[in-house]
């Protein structure tokens, strides 16, 4: 049994080759192999959202708080809020991140495949971003 406590692991700031505007990522856990999940609570400031992306096997989104928006490849960007729990499939290209008025948390759950949990990709446009 491992126990991770409250402080215990550092705070980060999200790399601008990967995000838009000011974001916080709290690591929560990642367990050594031949567990693959790992879990990060992100916070984007308003108007703050990570690149396009994809994860090999997926991810899960659970909303701690405020508001925000996420989009797939294709899709309408979608308003979630606090509470809404959010799946996007395997290599299913998409992003997220807050809303432009109301800072969002989520907690991020994902698996690594081959040692690897996401593949990043090009930068979401403000002109993407505003879009409804």
């Amino acid at each position: 049994m491992e126990i991770k406590r409250n402080g215990s692991q550092p705070s980060g700031k999200g790399p601008a080759e990967y995000f838009t505007g000011t974001v916080r990522i709290d690591p929560l856990f990642t367990p050594p192999d031949p567990a693959r999940v790992a879990m990060a609570l992100v916070t984007f400031e308003p108007g703050a959202r990570t690149a396009w992306h994809t994860h090999p096997l997926g991810q899960t989104l659970i909303v701690t708080a405020g508001s925000g928006r996420v989009q797939r490849e294709g899709g309408a960007i979608e308003e979630i809020r606090q509470g809404d729990v959010v799946w996007f499939a395997p290599n299913e290209k998409h992003w997220h991140g807050a809303s432009a008025t109301t800072a969002m948390s989520h907690i991020a759950i994902q698996e690594k495949l081959n040692g690897s949990p996401v593949t990043w990709m090009e930068q979401v446009t403000d002109e993407e971003y505003g879009k409804r």
